[in-house]
C-alpha cells in the first residue's frame, strides 16, 4: 500500500480502481437530481425560429429612414403561432417569443413608436426613431445549432440545468442509477439516540449525520445505518452483507490501531485492496479506503468530527465517481477573520462558522470529540502543513 502526502492523490488513487454505477434511459420529470449518462444534444436550433425580443411591430426595414414614417398594422403575432405574411409596406404587431414572418427584417419596440387607433380606416404607427435590419430580432439558432452538445455527460441535473433537459431532452434521458449508499457504526460503546446510556456510553451521532449529510444528495440512495458490534466476525458479516445490494459502504470506528479496530482485518479477509489507510490529516488520520469485489468501501475515524471531515472531504468526491459526476466544483476560498499563530505539519481541517462580510471564523474545540464544537460550525477550512494566517482558504461547508 503505498503512501501519500496529501488527500488529494489518496483520492485520485482510489477514484481510479471505481468505475460509475450503471445507466438508464428514464422520463424526463424523473430525471431531474440524477446525472447525465450522455451528452445532451440538441434536437433542434434554439431559438428554433427567428423570434422577437420586443413587444413591437414588425416592418420592413429598407426605406423606413430616420423615422417619422407612418405605417398601417395589418394583422397580429402572438406567441405559439405561425407567422402570418407581411405585405410590403405594412407592419404587424408582434409579442415577445413570437416568430418573425420570414420577410420581415426588424422589430420596432412598441415604446419607439406612437399608435394611432382608427377603426374607420385601420390602425396605424408612426416610427419615432431609425430603424435598422436585424434590431430586436432573435436569430434562429444564435443560442445552439441542432447536433450540438447543450450539456456534457456527467452533469448533475439540477437547478438552470433542468432547462436545458426540459428544452432538449425529448421524452426520456439517460441517467445513470442512484448510488446505493450503506452506513455501518461500530463500536460497542453506541447506544441509539434516546436510549439510556451509562457514563462509559455513547449515544450514536455518526450514523444519524451521515444519514443526513449523504442524504441531502439526489443521487446518492442511502439507507438506514446500521450497528456492528466490536468484533472481527461481525464485522466481516455485516460488510460482506451490505456488498451483496450496495455500492458503497461508509464506515465509523474500527480503523484505527487498537485491539477493538476490526475493519483493515475484515476487508483483507473478504479478499479487498486497501488503498490508503492513515493520512498526514486532523481531524480524521486513520482514514482508510479500499475497494472490495470493486465496490467502494470508505472507513472514518469514529470521533464526530473526523467522521464529518473525511465523510466531506473523501466521502463526496469518491461517491461522485461512483454516480458518473465527471468535475465536482471547486470550493471557494474564504479569509478568516480571528485568525491565530498556530500551525500543524499535515493538512489541518479546521472548524469554522460563517459570519458577516463573506467572511468565517475560527471555532474553538477540544479535539475530535467536541460534539458542541462541531454543532456550532458551518464548515471546515483547509490549512496546509506549516501554514497559518487569514488565507483564503478552501471552505467544504457541511
Amino acid at each position: 500500500m503505498p503512501g501519500f502526502e496529501n488527500p488529494e492523490d489518496a483520492i485520485a488513487s482510489l477514484a481510479e480502481h471505481l468505475e460509475p454505477v450503471p445507466a438508464s434511459p428514464v422520463p424526463i420529470a424523473e430525471s431531474f437530481g440524477q446525472v447525465l449518462a450522455e451528452d445532451l444534444v440538441a434536437d433542434r436550433d434554439s431559438p428554433a425560429c427567428d423570434v422577437s425580443a420586443m413587444d413591437g411591430f414588425a416592418l420592413r426595414a429598407s426605406g423606413t429612414g430616420t423615422g417619422n414614417e407612418t405605417l398601417n398594422v395589418v394583422g397580429t403575432v402572438a406567441a405559439g403561432q405561425a407567422a402570418p405574411e407581411l405585405p410590403p409596406g405594412v407592419a404587424l404587431k408582434i409579442f415577445t417569443g413570437a416568430p418573425v414572418p420570414a420577410n420581415a427584417t426588424a422589430v420596432v419596440r412598441k415604446e419607439d413608436t406612437r399608435e394611432i387607433i382608427d377603426a374607420a380606416a385601420g390602425n396605424s404607427i408612426v416610427l419615432q426613431s431609425q430603424v435598422s435590419e436585424g434590431q430586436n430580432i432573435r436569430a434562429r439558432g444564435e443560442n445552439i445549432r441542432a447536433g450540438q452538445v447543450v450539456l456534457p455527460a456527467g452533469q448533475l441535473l439540477a437547478g438552470t440545468k433542468v432547462v436545458a433537459a426540459a428544452s432538449f431532452g425529448g421524452a426520456e434521458v439517460a441517467v445513470h442509477h442512484e448510488v446505493r449508499v450503506c452506513v455501518l457504526n461500530t463500536g460497542d460503546e453506541l447506544r441509539r439516540a434516546g436510549a439510556p446510556v451509562e457514563p462509559w456510553q455513547i449515544r450514536d451521532s455518526n450514523g444519524p449525520y451521515l444519514m443526513e449529510s449523504l442524504g441531502r444528495q439526489s443521487w446518492l440512495n442511502v439507507r438506514s445505518s446500521q450497528h456492528v458490534p466490536d468484533a472481527l466476525e461481525e464485522t466481516v458479516q455485516a460488510i460482506e452483507n451490505e456488498l451483496e445490494t450496495a455500492d458503497a459502504i461508509i464506515l465509523s470506528g474500527g480503523v484505527s490501531m487498537g485491539d477493538a479496530d476490526y475493519v483493515p482485518a475484515a476487508i483483507k479477509q473478504l479478499g479487498g485492496h486497501i488503498i490508503f489507510h492513515r493520512l498526514p490529516i486532523r481531524p480524521g488520520k486513520p482514514v482508510l479506503g479500499a475497494v472490495v469485489s470493486g465496490k467502494l468501501v470508505l472507513g472514518c475515524p469514529g470521533n464526530p468530527a473526523s467522521v464529518a471531515v473525511t465523510a466531506r472531504i473523501f466521502g463526496l468526491p469518491l461517491l461522485s465517481k461512483l454516480a458518473g459526476i465527471r468535475q465536482m466544483s471547486d470550493p471557494v476560498h474564504v479569509e478568516v477573520a480571528n485568525p491565530d499563530d498556530k500551525t500543524l505539519p499535515l493538512y489541518w481541517y479546521r472548524l469554522v462558522r460563517v459570519v458577516e462580510g463573506g467572511c468565517v471564523e475560527l471555532v474553538a474545540g477540544r479535539g475530535s470529540g467536541d460534539v458542541v464544537a462541531l454543532a456550532a460550525s458551518d464548515g471546515i477550512i483547509a490549512v496546509p502543513p506549516g501554514q497559518k494566517g487569514p488565507g483564503p482558504w478552501p471552505y467544504y461547508p457541511w
